[in-house]
This record gives C-alpha cells, sequence and structure tokens, in this order.
C-alpha cells in the first residue's frame, strides 16, 4: 500500500509515453517517459511532499519503480531471442561488433579523465552506445548502482545521437553504395537504440522495395544486445572489487551480481527451443518494453535537473566522441576488411 500511490504516478506517466513513443519512433516511449517525468517534477516541485493517510506518499512507489522494474523488464526482453536466427545472421556480424567495442573503450578510457564526469555517467554513456543504448543503460544501472542523474545524463546524450543516426545514415549509405545486407550490419552495429535501428532500416527498406536491410539490421541489434550479458558480469566483478576496497565490512560478489541477466538467457533458451507461441512471446516482450518506460517516468520524476546539467556539455561531447568512433569503425570494417 505504501508503494501504491507513486506506481500508480509510474503508470500515468508512462501509458501516454508508450503510445506516443509508439506513434513517432524516432523520440521512441523511453525518452517520452524520462522527459516527461523530469517535466512533472520541475511544474510540480512538491510532489513528492504530497501525503495520503497514514504518511504515504508517492515517494516509496516512484523509487520502487525506478529500481526494481528494470531488472524485471530486462528479463521479458529474453523471449524476444531466437539463439539459432542470432547465429545464423549475427554471426556475421561479430567481427564488426568486437571492434566496434573496442572504439568505444578505447574512447572512454582517453578521455575519462579529461572530462572528469562521474564515473557512472562515463560507464553508462560508454555501454550505451556500444551495445543498445536505453536496454544496455537499464541493465547495468543497476549493477554499478547509478544514481538517477546518471541514468537520466546517460539516456539523453544516447537519444540525442539516436535521432541523428536515423536521420542520416540513410542518405550516408546511399552515397557509399552500400548493399542492402551492408546497410544493415552497418545500421544494426552503429545505432544505438533497437527503434532507431528499426526506424533507418524501414526507410533504407522504402527505398529499396524489400527488407533484406531491415531483417539484416534487426538481427545484428539482438546480436549486439546480447552483449549486456558479459558486460554486466564483467562490470559486476568490477564493482564488487571496488566496493571491497572503498568500503568497511563485509561485501561479496552475490550482492551485486545480477542474477536478472540468468533469468534472461533462460529466458531467450526457452523461446529458442521450446516452441512458446508466437502471440504469447509478443505479449511478454511488450510487457518488458512498457516495463521499462515505466521505470524509466520514475527516474525522471526523481531527477533533479539542476544536477543533470551540473556537467554541462561533457556528457554529450563524451557521448559523440563514442558514437562517431562507432560509426566509422564499424563503416571501415565493413569496407576494408572483406571478411563478412
Amino acid at each position: 500500500m505504501k508503494k501504491l500511490p507513486g506506481i500508480l504516478l509510474c503508470f500515468s506517466v508512462a501509458l501516454p509515453a508508450w503510445f506516443l513513443g509508439r506513434a513517432v519512433p524516432l523520440v521512441g516511449g523511453p525518452v517520452a517517459a524520462i522527459l516527461a517525468g523530469i517535466l512533472i517534477t520541475l511544474i510540480f516541485p512538491n510532489l513528492f511532499k504530497i501525503e495520503f493517510f497514514n504518511g504515504i506518499s508517492f515517494n516509496d512507489g516512484v523509487k520502487y519503480s525506478s529500481k526494481k522494474l528494470l531488472p524485471y523488464s530486462i528479463i521479458l526482453l529474453g523471449f524476444n531471442m531466437n539463439l539459432f536466427n542470432i547465429l545464423r545472421v549475427g554471426g556475421g556480424s561479430l567481427f564488426v561488433l568486437f571492434f566496434v567495442f573496442v572504439a568505444v573503450f578505447v574512447i572512454i578510457l582517453c578521455t575519462a579523465r579529461m572530462f572528469k564526469l562521474p564515473e557512472n555517467t562515463t560507464t553508462l554513456i560508454g555501454t550505451g552506445t556500444a551495445i543498445c543504448g536505453g536496454s544496455a543503460i537499464a541493465a547495468v544501472a543497476p549493477v554499478i548502482r547509478a544514481g538517477d542523474e546518471d541514468i537520466s545524463r546517460a539516456i539523453s546524450t544516447v537519444f540525442l545521437f539516436n535521432i541523428i543516426a536515423v536521420l542520416i545514415f540513410p542518405a550516408l549509405g546511399r552515397l557509399a553504395g552500400m548493399s542492402d545486407a551492408d546497410f544493415g550490419i552497418w545500421a544494426g552495429a552503429a545505432i544505438n537504440d533497437t527503434s532507431s535501428v528499426v526506424a533507418a532500416g524501414t526507410i533504407w527498406s522504402s527505398y529499396a522495395g524489400e527488407n533484406t536491410a531491415l531483417t539484416v539490421a534487426t538481427i545484428v541489434k539482438l546480436t549486439r544486445t546480447l552483449m549486456i550479458i558479459p558486460i554486466t558480469l564483467a562490470l559486476a566483478f568490477y564493482t564488487t572489487k571496488k566496493l571491497q576496497n572503498n568500503e568497511t565490512g563485509n561485501f561479496s560478489f552475490v550482492k551485486v551480481f545480477p542474477w536478472f541477466i540468468l533469468f534472461f538467457v533462460a529466458a531467450a533458451i526457452t523461446n529458442t527451443f521450446f516452441g512458446i507461441p508466437a502471440e504469447l512471446t509478443s505479449v511478454l516482450v511488450q510487457i518488458g518494453k512498457f516495463g521499462i518506460v515505466m521505470a524509466l517516468a520514475a527516474i525522471g520524476l526523481n531527477t533533479n535537473l539542476k544536477q543533470l546539467f551540473s556537467s554541462g556539455i561533457k556528457p554529450i561531447v563524451l557521448g559523440g566522441l563514442c558514437w562517431l568512433a562507432v560509426v566509422l569503425v564499424s563503416f571501415a570494417v565493413l569496407r576494408y576488411i572483406p571478411l563478412l
């Protein structure tokens, strides 16, 4: 009961954001939700001071939604994974994806000290750019104990370059004389968010008259999404070591281990080998996506706008460098290393 008012508030913010995202894929539900949450908090700064019976407020439910809904929702996205399709089509993109991850790692390593951003912000921008935008940020955030401001900065930065990518990728691919398959791999490897990958693939396919680019881009993006698993586990190990060094008292890997990733893998295996009806998997995945939108609405409601902009333009510059490296490196590998 203490959580119910806050949960209902997040739901009421997420629902219109969800439909807006479906109507305008370029924006997407997650971004609409987090922006709506920030705007509501800005307009009603005393929202969390409102109390109902027995001292119940929005606070508990909003905090619950921002922390717990993310991992639960990621689990449901696993039902969108068919391991055979990913191995068949996505296997050819692994070479490109390897260079993408290396490029982002090098940029983060070389510029982190220069920008002097919070470590969690840098980590989220890097993983969001290298893997799959908002879903990667959602998966990594609870593992590294990121604050709502860190998540908001990362989501906003990734969103900016998603828009740029959708607008320029089809034209750049045409200028470069790319084939449908090459453009699909490039879009899937270099555009951050799944909705933006689908949008770019759809634009290209409308020119080409067939769905090859869209299909390849989607599967490459799903292959890239699977990288959430090793990255999250690696960050869990790193977080454990850091906390052991910084905190007095006992701290074990079990406390930060992303257990939801195991359920995510189980969902993918179940979908691959046990023939779940497509209608059911579609419903489960949509629930998972709505859960992410609802969690990001809660994060927006928890975001302090003043703290969000305290780092100025630095997160955008860092995100831009990471994204530019991904775009150029993936294009160069496709063009000059004929191993695919």
